[in-house]
């Protein structure tokens, strides 16, 4: 009997052997959504974006020390990536503002100011790592297909699928450009390129925990740095909880990666570089082509339902983004590229204190909005208004075009904001846009569309 029993001890011994070390070591599997591009499509989506993200942004030469530093670091993590083995190259933007982005198939591109404001080599690997999970997971594809399905006819639909998605998007005027709304991830993406990014990280020697405390500490710095990452970035929320559950899973190490010397000799050779703005970067772009004729609203209307609102606008434009997430409606020559000429932009806002008064969150809001375009100024004073019933506010903007006059000069902008409460504490707020000259001639048709609305 006593023999049975350690026989018994031994066989849950050797049970548990087999199986805790793969309860402990799993990972994050790769997410699959509707997606039209073949591997083939995906690999020349990215490479021909990749082209034109270096005509446009001062990109570094791959010869530049700070990029073969990148690039070292990235392929290192790169290694460790899961799923189809993209030929993943990594690039240097030399942009003052914190930010980077991965384009489909695996050129990925990192803003000298995100290297900059790393404490350590865990740090940049944690924004690497995670752009890196965006390619794994195929977002900007994803979201293009999703894109394309909603203003596709089912005839041609089934045609595109498989066979031809890339040159449709071409046809359809859709790109993933520098500023791509494909390339601006919803928080769901962000959520899964934090887990698989975590995985990354560990299997890459770095603590992921790097990466949720990076992203913290640039949102809790905010000012001219912190915006323009979460805005193509959005906070999926309790971001280190998701990191610190993920890394439960995993084997405990004693050590992790955190710095190295090469870091430091990139990290005193950077912070000596002055990088451009990215305004100084938009100045030096060519003009948009935007006839006023070209932009012009027709007479019908389509309804649009949103996670958050209903609202009608005009047939022949254009919605970028989905239900769930901030859009914009505009004709489909009123945007180029990273810029919005003429249009409408919806989105939400969260104040710091949710029992702030309508007025005072909607200034709260409208600071935010000037952080990142210090050019935007208040034109007299906000008035309250009611949208179908809900308390709003008013606001006249006016501020740059990226449209240039016959003189080559940026020409005004004007932007009218109303902004709402909803029921949680957060503003729903919509920004009409239009060039000065022709902001009055647009007015009717954005007052139609406000008026259409309806919060949730």
């Amino acid at each position: 009997m006593r023999s049975n029993l350690v026989a018994a001890r031994m066989a849950v011994l050797l049970v548990l052997s087999v199986i805790r070390p793969h309860v402990l070591e799993a990972r994050v599997t790769p997410s699959h959504g509707f997606n039209m591009f073949s591997a083939q499509e995906e690999l020349q989506a990215g490479q021909q974006s990749a082209a034109e993200v270096v005509r446009q942004l001062p990109v570094l030469p791959d010869t530049d020390p700070v990029a073969i530093y990148v690039q070292r670091l990235g392929q290192q993590l790169a290694a460790h990536a899961p799923g189809e083995k993209w030929p993943y190259t990594f690039h240097v933007v030399n942009q003052k503002e914190i930010n980077a982005f991965a384009l489909p198939g695996g050129p990925i591109f990192v803003n000298l100011g995100t290297i900059q404001a790393a404490d350590n080599e865990a740090e940049l690997a944690g924004v690497i790592a995670h752009e890196i999970s965006h390619v794994v997971q195929r977002h900007g594809t994803r979201a293009a297909s999703k894109q394309m399905a909603a203003q596709l006819p089912l005839a041609i639909l089934g045609g595109v699928m498989g066979q031809g998605a890339l040159s449709q998007m071409a046809q359809m005027g859709l790109s993933f450009g520098v500023g791509s709304y494909f390339l601006k991830n919803s928080r769901k993406s962000e959520s899964e390129a934090d887990l698989l990014g975590t995985d990354i990280m560990y299997d890459s020697g770095f603590n992921p925990r790097a990466m949720a405390d990076f992203f913290t500490k640039i949102q809790q710095e905010g000012g001219a740095r912190g915006p323009q990452f979460f805005s193509d970035h959005p906070d999926p929320g309790n971001r280190a909880q998701g990191v610190a559950a993920e890394v439960a899973t995993l084997p405990r190490k004693t050590s992790y990666r955190s710095d190295s010397v090469e870091f430091r000799d990139i990290k005193q050779r950077v912070s000596g570089m002055r990088p451009l703005t990215a305004q100084q970067i938009a100045e030096r772009q060519p003009a948009m082509n935007a006839s006023s004729g070209s932009v012009q609203p027709g007479g019908n209307l389509r309804s649009l339902s949103h996670r958050d609102f209903v609202i009608s606008y005009p047939e022949n434009w254009q919605v970028f983004g989905d239900q769930n997430s901030a859009l914009t409606i505009a004709p489909q020559s009123g945007i180029s590229q990273n810029a919005v000429a003429y249009g409408v932009m919806i989105n939400t806002y969260q104040p710091e204190d949710e029992n702030a008064s309508l007025d005072q969150a909607t200034h709260e809001l409208l600071a935010s909005l000037r952080q990142s375009n210090p050019d935007l100024r208040q034109i007299g004073h906000d008035e309250n208004i009611r949208l179908n019933g809900v308390s709003g506010k008013s606001v006249d903007l006016i501020g740059t075009s990226p449209l240039r006059d016959q003189s080559g000069r940026p020409s005004q902008e004007r932007d009218w904001l109303v902004a709402v409460r909803r029921r949680d504490g957060s503003l729903l707020y919509v920004v009409s846009i239009a060039p000065d000259q022709d902001f009055e001639s647009l007015r009717p048709t954005f007052e139609q569309m406000l008026k259409s609305m309806r919060v949730r």
